[in-house]
């Protein structure tokens, strides 16, 4: 007998990653990306990577971290705005076919790449979805678990192969198996449409960032303040 329940969301995901020159999403320029498509056993249907110049020097704190020169991106990589262009022309693909993206902290990401693409008059995504955010979900279903919630963190604890931390396309495939761990292990809680759970992860962001906010001014800083807009800020 067939059923007419779709499959689930996690059975296709579209991944996401970016390497930078920095941590400010609006100053910092994309070093390399990745834009891959998974399948419901985290297999990569499909991939594409990029190296682009970013017309500044690459700091050597962001080489320590992504391993990618200044030399190199001169020599090796492309021209950001057609970077940029191509990226964000994969992602449409996936939003318009109704593909989840998974993107660990995508605030960070999808505000860099909406900030690059109005430095170099790139038509930006409006309104990207649906995300998934394992960084936000994992947060919301196991919310009492000690240690730190890195992608390394992550993929050890939901037993996911990181081969190369702070690698475009490792960390995209691998945030992408871990929002499917996640998914299976709490399946009552996340077996939804993924429209709505892009609708949630909107609300859970902004709750954590809430608490996190009003730890931080009972124990350090009366003025600090958490950013909760998710998934573009």
């Amino acid at each position: 007998m067939h059923s007419d329940r779709p499959s689930p969301w996690w059975s296709i995901l579209g991944v996401f990653d970016l390497e930078t020159t920095g941590i400010d999403v609006r100053t910092s320029r994309i070093v390399s990306a990745h834009v891959g498509l998974l399948d419901a056993d985290g297999s990569v249907m499909r991939s594409r990577d990029w190296i682009a110049d970013p017309g500044v020097e690459i700091p050597e704190q962001a080489t320590a971290v992504h391993g990618i020169t200044t030399e190199r991106a001169r020599t090796e990589g492309r021209r950001a705005p057609d970077v940029i262009a191509e990226i964000i022309h994969e992602l449409r693909m996936f939003f318009d076919a109704g593909i989840p993206v998974v993107i660990y902290n995508a605030p960070y990401d999808l505000s860099l790449l909406a900030a690059e693409a109005e430095r170099h008059g790139v038509e930006p995504i409006r309104d990207p979805s649906p995300i998934i955010d394992p960084l936000v979900i994992d947060k919301e279903v196991d919310r009492y678990r000690r240690g730190k919630r890195t992608l390394a963190a992550a993929a050890e604890f939901y037993g996911v192969d990181l081969l190369s931390a702070h690698e475009a396309s490792s960390d995209a495939i691998a945030a992408g198996r871990v929002a499917q761990a996640i998914a299976r292990t709490y399946t009552e809680t996340l077996d939804v449409a993924p429209g709505h759970l892009h609708g949630l992860q909107v609300d859970w962001c902004r709750t954590q960032a809430e608490s996190f906010q009003d730890y931080m001014r009972r124990t350090r800083d009366p003025a600090f303040v958490s950013q909760g807009t998710w998934p573009v800020r």
